[in-house]
């Protein structure tokens, strides 16, 4: 089973802001790993507390705030930043 990927507004601003060669790593990472496998929370870790319910992915030094919708067969990236900030303002 394909998983289809999608951005939400803000997470699609959030990799137009990033060096090119980060945003691609992250496209490609999404698109070979998430995307073509059986279970998308293989590769990502469960976030607790206030964003409890959602999964994070590593990519390098840039994390992704994910929304797995099993329902729809969806990963919606919610948000891509940094390590160091992209916890704070969520």
């Amino acid at each position: 089973m394909a998983w289809k990927v999608e951005f939400d507004p803000s997470a699609d601003r959030d990799l137009d802001r990033l060096d090119p060669q980060h945003a691609r790593n992250i496209l490609k990472f999404l698109a070979e790993r998430i995307a073509k496998d059986e279970d998308p929370r293989r590769f990502g870790t469960p976030l607790r507390s206030n964003l409890a319910g959602l999964w994070k992915y590593r990519v390098e030094d840039y994390r992704l705030i994910c929304d797995i919708q099993e329902e729809k067969v969806l990963v919606l990236v919610l948000h891509v930043g940094h390590r160091s900030k992209v916890y704070g303002g969520h």
